[in-house]
């Protein structure tokens, strides 16, 4: 496995079956990185010598789950031999019953990354000719039109890894130069051949976790910049309230060791200058949304070393089952489908990233509030003379932003305690692990979307506390973060419509356009 580079051509990285990170795998989504199969024949004959046992498995009538009986509950059902060629072409055309919106593109590329990490770790029996399929798929930006809901998180991601297996095999639509057509007609066009599944192949494919695990690779590189950005648009904030930037303290935080935590509170002093004396301000202590958000961010932070091992852990795994391993030649039944740790991980993540939006949420309403903003305006209007009694500045900014807050914060229910038994009891016990990913890219959006708002308010709020205090202590990168901010966005002197501007930031947000701290 090569590593990236962060220069403009893509980086290349190569599938051996050796471990991935969160990072290569967003890096493939975004198209910064390109895919290879290892030209190892090592790794060639791996792979190989597990189709080749399981084909001599069949020849002298052994006996396979999903290769020579039926699939789940029946696991009893024994198939004739001339049949077993046609059971993993049955096994994606009921399970071709996807609903909901479809992935995008990015997510859809992500996902054949993680199908293409699990089987080149070389236990799940299949050809050579999948894999390079999968990765022709990849290369030349051939993807499957997956709809989103219909996964219980065991047994893996059946049915949407369903749309995967009938597009390798030229069947369903994709997504091809902006266009929705036949994957047949997508192949013919980049010189590929419809496969027909091996046996065990069908099984392979569906039977794990890639696009659970894909989503939450996503989530993970998205929350990261949300827990950065809260830090920078904390210290502007603090700067917009005259806050206390002693409640940032190194000392004080080495008084509670949690490394997130400390990280959060360094981010957010080395923004401020905490040697200047405190203006327009009678509180010794500021609010805890101010005061405290070391704290809150700090779980994320904390977390986010924890959930990269959740997740990778997974990314890293051969999850379909049974396993084929061809070193000892056995056939492994088991359950590494169940995608627990996934559905833990994304249940954790979109609880810490909705805290971070409540918090932020909380801020706005002090800024807005000249009851508590100590000196700014109402409602953070740059509007002067006659006309500011009809200028009302952020007034319903800050009521959307409380309103995706308060979205965010639903949306935090845990998933996985949702099992549901299903397929005649045999998956009786499910991880719910795509639900909560899913829903943790959600609460992502949503507090996205309060962070845009921020920007707005942080724009507006620096300035505005210039105007009352001419020598306002700023650090050097937040005083250049916020002239960016002044070249992208307005100040607000006259009402007008902001939508625009934060859709504008929301892109530059999901595209990370700021390089934030080096911790």
């Amino acid at each position: 496995m090569t590593g990236m580079t962060q220069n403009a051509t893509p980086a290349l990285i190569i599938f051996d079956g050796s471990p991935l990170q969160i990072e290569q795998i967003t890096a493939i989504a975004h198209q910064r990185a390109k895919v290879q199969l290892s030209p190892d024949p090592a790794f060639r004959e791996r792979i190989q010598r597990g189709a080749d046992f399981l084909d001599r498995l069949l020849s002298e009538d052994g006996v396979v789950y999903g290769v020579t009986t039926g699939y789940g509950d029946s696991c009893t059902v024994e198939i004739p031999p001339e049949l077993i060629p046609d059971l993993p072409h049955h096994l994606y055309a009921y399970h071709g019953c996807g609903a909901g919106r479809i992935l995008t593109d990015v997510e859809t590329r992500a996902v054949l990354a993680c199908r293409l990490a699990s089987l080149s770790r070389g236990l799940s029996g299949v050809s050579w000719a999948l894999l390079k399929q999968l990765e022709h798929l990849i290369t030349n930006d051939i993807l499957p039109c997956i709809p989103a809901e219909g996964s219980v998180g065991a047994s893996g991601d059946l049915t949407p890894l369903s749309y995967v297996a009938a597009v390798l095999c030229g069947e369903r639509d994709v997504m091809w130069r902006g266009q929705i057509v036949p994957a047949a007609q997508a192949l013919e066009q980049t010189g590929a051949t419809p496969l027909r599944l091996r046996p065990k192949e069908g099984l392979a494919l569906m039977n794990g976790t890639a696009v659970m695990t894909a989503l939450a690779c996503l989530a993970w590189q998205r929350a990261d910049y949300v827990g950065r950005l809260a830090c920078r648009i904390t210290a502007a904030n603090v700067v917009g309230i005259a806050g206390n930037a002693h409640h940032f303290d190194e000392t004080l935080f080495a008084a509670k060791p949690h490394p997130g935590q400390q990280r959060a509170a360094a981010r957010i002093r080395g923004d401020l200058v905490a040697e200047a004396p405190l203006r327009n301000s009678h509180r010794l202590q500021d609010r805890y949304s101010l005061r405290c958000a070391p704290h809150v961010i700090g779980v994320l932070e904390d977390a986010l070393p924890f959930l990269r091992q959740l997740i990778e852990g997974e990314l890293n795994s051969a999850n379909d089952n049974p396993l084929i391993e061809p070193d000892q030649e056995r056939v492994l039944h088991g359950g590494h489908f169940y995608g627990g740790h996934v559905a833990l991980a994304m249940d954790t993540l979109k609880n810490t990233i909705a805290n971070v939006a409540d918090l932020l949420d909380r801020q706005l309403a002090l800024l807005v509030d000249t009851r508590y903003s100590q000196g700014l305006p109402s409602n953070l209007s740059a509007a002067q003379g006659r006309t500011q009694a009809i200028n009302h500045g952020l007034k319903a900014l800050q009521i959307s932003a409380s309103a995706w807050t308060a979205e965010a914060l639903k949306q935090t229910m845990p998933a996985s305690v949702f099992s549901r038994s299903t397929e005649c009891h045999n998956q009786d016990k499910v991880s719910m692990g795509t639900i909560a990913a899913r829903d943790a890219l959600r609460v992502l959006e949503l507090t996205e979307q309060v962070i845009a708002a921020m920007l707005i308010a942080a724009r507006q709020a620096v300035p505005l506390r210039e105007r009352i205090q001419p020598d306002v202590p700023i650090g050097e990168e937040m005083r250049a973060w916020i002239a960016d901010l002044a070249e992208r966005i307005a100040l607000v002197e006259v009402d007008r419509a902001l939508d625009k501007d934060l859709q504008r930031l929301l892109a530059d947000i999901r595209a990370q356009a700021w390089s934030l701290y080096v911790d």
